[in-house]
């Protein structure tokens, strides 16, 4: 096993690479903005490098300096986490060049399944259904050619973007033009890539997505679905496994189409197919190539570690036995609420220092956080500061343990979402699981 790993990212998630990595003997290093000299990962690791000053651009993506920090220390292997470059296959392949191991799938890999265009091609000859919709789109007659065929709506998404950056809805196709113009240069400022393409927009889907683990040598499995559907701006805020919405027929059929997609690319390591959902029918819309923020309710509802095992399987182990009993049958229910700093109602950021902090406990409650008293929340980054997950016997049991959950939550100094998230287990759609991706857009507090 690795004797050093070295964590390339920051908040929740470094805490927990860390906490995997100390179960499993491996010392960890830490790497840090000026802005996070004082965050608990650096506190916890068992090393930690300053790599730059408070802009994501000159530390967290600055890749020369991280590798840099993983030379002079002596990791062996690097864990992105999620955001920053863990999807970034040039950063994977500096990696490989160095002598470092990447925590994740191949560059090769992540090419493929990153680039939404390869991805929609690779799931068809995989046999997953996916949307009407269009390769690269070159030219704009191509464009409204394909609206013609397709019909209206549409959607233009970016191709090498996702959290809704670059996507644009047409509902008229008077608008296609120009939407398609700001969709381009919206990719282009965010990801550095200008290519979309379009595809049929589904009005009021479910978000479904199945975690998947794959050790490149024939091991695999899919882990269950996760219903992420409650988001804003295509930015999740609440996750559950199972989906209320789905039957089991329906779940053992997208489960074996998800096992057979990932042996068909060999993927290796862990992974999560995005889909779209209306009765009856699933389309596939990305695959992410690194561990979710959600991860944590698969865990709770299987009784498994992924990210030990994601570190296992980039060492270089098979699948281990006990993610390989057979098809997936989950264990309860768990939710999860991001906790983020902002404000509850017109969701800005609110960056600040913390005064004074409780968080819940007791059975079934797990909370995965960076914060403490007196930390300071700083502007630079993502405003998540907690991910609160419960499990129970069903959902019913899982949301009034939520409930409970909240009601300890006490964070003072910055506005957070808590007051939502308690507004929304009491909102009758929610607890009668009436979910789509837009009810925000008609969230109506209960009284």
């Amino acid at each position: 096993m690795f004797k050093k790993v070295l964590i390339a990212n920051r908040g929740e998630i470094a805490l927990r690479v860390i906490r995997a990595c100390r179960e499993l003997g491996i010392a960890t290093v830490a790497v840090h903005s000026t802005a996070d000299s004082n965050a608990l990962h650096v506190k916890f690791a068992d090393e930690s490098v300053c790599i730059g000053p408070p802009p994501a651009k000159q530390s967290y993506l600055h890749i020369p300096a991280i590798i840099s920090a993983a030379e002079v220390t002596g990791a062996e292997a690097v864990h992105p986490g999620y955001g920053f470059l863990s999807e970034n296959a040039e950063f994977a392949e500096m990696c490989e060049r160095c002598k470092l191991r990447f925590i994740g799938p191949t560059p090769a890999l992540m090419r493929l399944m990153g680039g939404k265009i390869s991805a929609r091609a690779a799931m068809v000859r995989a046999g997953v259904p996916i949307l009407p919709g269009t390769g690269l789109l070159e030219t704009d007659d191509q464009a409204l050619t394909a609206v013609e065929e397709i019909g209206l709506p549409v959607i233009i998404k970016a191709s090498a973007g996702g959290g809704g950056r670059g996507m644009k809805i047409v509902k008229d196709r008077s608008r296609l033009l120009p939407a398609l113009e700001m969709a381009r240069a919206e990719a282009l400022a965010g990801f550095g890539n200008s290519d979309v393409y379009l595809e049929r927009y589904v009005e009021a889907p479910r978000h479904i997505e199945v975690q998947i683990v794959a050790d490149g040598k024939g091991g695999v499995a899919a882990l269950g679905e996760r219903e992420c559907s409650i988001q804003r701006r295509h930015q999740k805020l609440l996750e559950e496994a199972p989906s209320v919405g789905l039957t089991d027929a329906e779940r053992e059929k997208l489960l074996a189409l998800c096992e057979k997609a990932i042996r068909d690319i060999n993927y290796s390591n862990v992974g999560t197919l995005e889909f779209l959902y209306e009765p009856g029918h699933f389309y596939f819309m990305e695959m992410n190539t690194r561990i979710q923020v959600e991860h944590t309710v698969t865990e709770m509802v299987t009784g498994l570690d992924l990210v030990r095992e994601q570190i296992k399987l980039a060492w270089g182990d098979p699948l281990s036995k006990s993610f390989q009993p057979g098809r997936f049958r989950p264990r309860g229910h768990a939710i999860e609420c991001r906790v983020n700093a902002e404000d509850p109602v017109s969701f800005a950021p609110s960056p600040g220092r913390i005064t004074a902090l409780n968080l819940p406990g007791g059975f079934g409650v797990r909370v995965d956080t960076h914060i403490y008293e007196g930390y300071v929340v700083p502007p630079n980054y993502d405003s998540l500061l907690a991910k609160l997950i419960v499990h129970a016997e069903d959902r019913d049991a899982a949301i009034r343990r939520m409930r409970r959950a909240l009601s300890e939550f006490v964070v003072e100094g910055v506005k957070t979402n808590l007051p939502f998230h308690r507004k929304l287990m009491d909102h009758p759609d929610f607890i009668a699981g009436r979910l789509d991706t837009h009810f925000l857009e008609r969230f109506t507090p209960s009284a």
